[in-house]
């Protein structure tokens, strides 16, 4: 049965024009940074620039369908959208997994010590960087090109056994020895990539913990209170990473309940879509808070919106 609620329409377009807006906006203060100010560049943000656009893409796989569902229109995918559509989105979501990690290693070298085993990869990364991207969508793509042939469209909405369910969308059934195998094989990917994420993530932690002490045995308040651009820039890693795994968690633990429960339940689907969007809609917004560009351009609209107000009361 197709899900109509009016509330469901409402939220999740809501965040579809909130996830598109935030990382369209991140997206162009990139492009201005690297064509206008290229000496404000560095080399993490051509991994939130790629980002961005994976999010754009991700945010529209997991929410236009269910969008649509909510509206109450059928057929809206037939077999060759589903399979288009299902393989777009697990790729995106196995390698925003891949990317995210790339991110909080890349910074975890960046403010390491120069006598640490890893202070020779420093002027590395900039070259490692569009290599790991590429193998990163080449692993991911091959891992769901077998499991993408299962998918099909939805001939009735009531869907009973074990598989993915989405709203217009279905794998045919699946024997327990291959859901095992594949869900074995999900599960490694997943396990090596955030265990790296949380690893780096906590080095990272020790990191500022130290450079704090140190900070406080030194009487100059300009030096401890304004915290140095690469401080600014790891508290924004550890803040995603944090979001991450948190979607992460809540998304996965959806993911195969509904995989595994005989009878699908519409609305765990809106809501495991929704969180599956969920990281890729906030995301933009935390590198958006401490950009240089952006906040240069945040007095200009208030004084746009006053002037404005003062205009219309004028008239």
């Amino acid at each position: 049965m197709i899900l109509r609620n009016p509330i469901f329409s409402f939220f999740l377009i809501s965040q579809l024009c909130v996830g598109i807006m935030g990382n369209s906006l991140l997206f162009v203060v990139y492009v201005y940074t690297f064509l206008i100010q290229p000496h404000l560049k560095k080399p993490v943000d051509s991994i939130f620039m790629h980002l961005t656009m994976v999010n754009i893409l991700s945010i529209m796989c997991a929410l236009i369908p269910n969008i649509m569902s909510s509206f109450g229109v059928q057929h809206f995918l037939d077999d060759v959208g589903c399979k288009a559509i299902m393989y777009i989105s697990r790729v995106i979501r196995g390698f925003c997994i891949c990317v995210t990690s790339l991110l909080s290693t890349f910074q975890a070298i960046t403010i390491s010590p120069s006598n640490s085993k890893s202070a020779w990869l420093k002027h590395k990364l900039p070259t490692l960087i569009f290599p790991s991207f590429f193998f990163f969508w080449l692993i991911n793509m091959l891992i769901y090109v077998e499991n993408i042939v299962k998918v099909e469209a939805k001939r009735n909405f009531t869907i009973v056994g074990h598989g993915f369910s989405h709203a217009y969308c279905q794998t045919s059934q699946i024997a327990a020895h291959e859901s095992w195998k594949f869900v074995f094989l999900i599960l490694f990917r997943d396990l090596v990539f955030v265990a790296l994420m949380i690893g780096t993530s906590l080095y990272m932690v020790c990191l500022l913990y130290r450079h704090n002490r140190r900070a406080q045995h030194v009487h100059n308040s300009s030096l401890s209170d304004h915290p140095s651009p690469e401080n600014r820039a790891t508290h924004r890693i550890l803040l995603l990473v944090c979001c991450f795994v948190f979607f992460y968690c809540a998304n996965n633990f959806l993911n195969f309940y509904t995989f595994y429960t005989p009878q699908k339940i519409p609305t765990l689907e809106v809501i495991t879509g929704s969180l599956s969007a969920s990281y890729p809609t906030l995301c933009p917004f935390v590198p958006l808070k401490n950009n240089k560009i952006f906040s240069k351009f945040i007095p200009s609209i208030s004084m746009m919106r006053i002037t404005c107000y003062q205009g219309a009361l004028i008239g």
